[in-house]
């Protein structure tokens, strides 16, 4: 029988600091260096490092023999904007990086990020008391929104805060640990606890061994469109993928999924995404070795949405991928909740697979 929730002890205060320091900084889609210089730090004298021409770090880890090459890809950016315009009062006009829905922007607190240093700023929008009373009852559109930067007008946005267009853009949330100690609220799950768990995974397979060699990838550009995982496969030239990232909960009101993906229940082991059909004999030992070791684990389908995947699986002649996702709830807004005991069981499922990976094994996955 599967791990019950409650199972595993409380996590450690070094994976929660590591978690913490990760989900609090600060990188939108083609600006990843703090989270890249973060993952190389944390990853020095594991292996040999390299980095592609868009930015995504790979450190190659060799385990007791070359093959099979096994990446494993964490995507370091996370949704956010960028500066589209200074408008004549100094407020910002901005436009997404990654997917938002509008309604969930108003009120939030950001930061700009300037040649000269961050500027904090908040999402506002015309107030309900100088609305007509049916644009009150209306949704309000992102492009009626704008960023109020505490400027006078545009010439002191741009002049004393140094603000430009194409500027990034990010959102402002600490980390927290929740009244049930085991649920954590930050933003930018998605991908920093992918980054956490390569982290640790790594530094854990450095300790016990493997028989095979791993390509970790610290990714950029994933939520444009999963463009570092493209070039990122380019250097890392591997046999077998398996993707790390979140999971999208639905274990809220108003889900009407077929499959439910639920917190503390385990990682969601992906059937299918908007861009990838994970390889059928490869996702089959996964589940198999969940069973086995009586990790808890969930299946789960992603019909919108894509992941590192898309691009690393049609990569060369073919890459069989398969997809781990730690469930979470409130994915691309300004704060969502992960649970502490499927960040532990992601990294159980995921090292012990890999444990299990030699020669024989990967090529009896073939198609």
């Amino acid at each position: 029988m599967p791990q019950q929730q409650g199972d595993y002890p409380h996590m450690d205060d070094q994976r929660l600091q590591l978690l913490k320091d990760l989900t609090e900084l600060d990188a939108v889609p083609g600006r990843e260096s703090r989270t890249r210089d973060f993952v190389r730090d944390r990853l020095e004298g594991l292996g040999e490092f390299d980095k592609d021409g868009l930015g995504s770090l790979t450190c190659t880890m060799t385990g007791e023999s070359d093959s099979p090459r096994i990446m494993i890809p964490a995507h370091l950016d996370e949704v956010g904007f960028v500066v589209k315009d200074v408008h004549e009062s100094g407020c910002l006009k901005f436009a997404p990086l990654g997917g938002w829905l509008d309604q969930v922007l108003l009120a939030h607190e950001v930061t700009v990020y300037t040649s000269d240093g961050p500027i904090p700023g908040v999402i506002g929008c015309q107030p309900p008391h100088l609305m007509p009373k049916e644009k009150r009852k209306k949704k309000i559109k992102r492009k009626d929104m704008f960023i109020d930067v505490g400027a006078e007008d545009a010439e002191d946005a741009e002049e004393n805060l140094g603000i430009r267009v194409g500027d990034p853009i990010v959102p402002r949330q600490s980390f927290k640990r929740m009244a049930n100690e085991d649920y954590l609220m930050a933003k930018a799950w998605d991908n920093r606890v992918g980054c956490g768990l390569l982290i640790e995974l790594m530094r854990e397979l450095a300790e016990t061994g493997h028989p095979n060699t791993v390509v970790g990838a610290a990714t950029v550009q994933e939520e444009v469109g999963t463009r570092g995982a493209e070039t990122a496969a380019d250097v890392a030239e591997p046999d077998l993928c398996m993707v790390v990232d979140v999971g999208a909960a639905t274990d809220v009101p108003g889900s009407e999924n077929e499959r439910d993906v639920n917190l503390g229940e385990g990682p969601a082991i992906y059937m299918l995404d908007a861009g990838t059909i994970p390889h059928y004999n490869f996702n089959q030992m996964v589940i198999d070795v969940a069973e086995e070791e009586d990790i808890p684990h969930q299946l789960a389908m992603l019909e919108h949405g894509a992941t590192d995947a898309r691009a690393i699986h049609i990569h060369e002649r073919g890459v069989p991928s398969v997809l781990f996702g730690v469930p979470a709830r409130y994915i691309h807004s300004h704060a969502g909740i992960v649970h502490a005991d499927d960040v532990d069981a992601t990294l159980e499922l995921m090292k012990t697979v890999i444990g299990r990976l030699d020669a024989a094994t990967a090529a009896d996955l073939e198609v």
